[in-house]
């Protein structure tokens, strides 16, 4: 089972510890906006490169509302080199995320 956890404890984890952001939604809803760090990972992509990455100890994934993001940190969890506990899903998604965006162009600068 995925845990899930609120965009208020990611943006507390984003402050505070080494958290590995993965917005699964296409690339040009991430340009538009993302959260701060996130890495861009379309879930139509996600099972292809899943080994082309550095897993961290904490992953949270995100998508527009919070469902398919479960199954994307389940696909997540289940690589080898990933332990499983270590992958969320950000509940209720960017729907529930009331904080900043970054933008493609603040992230390459």
């Amino acid at each position: 089972m995925v845990s899930e956890i609120s965009a208020e404890d990611v943006k507390e984890k984003l402050e505070n510890e080494d958290v590995q952001i993965v917005d699964i939604r296409s690339e040009s809803e991430y340009e538009r906006g993302h959260i701060p760090g996130a890495i861009n990972i379309p879930m139509t992509r996600l099972a292809a490169e899943i080994d082309e990455y550095d897993w961290g100890d904490d992953v949270v994934v995100a998508c527009p509302i919070g469902q398919s993001s479960v199954q994307a940190a389940r696909l997540i969890g289940s690589f080898e080199d990933v332990d499983s506990d270590a992958v969320a899903s950000m509940a209720g998604g960017y729907r529930d995320w009331e904080y900043d965006l970054e933008t493609e162009t603040e992230s390459e600068s």
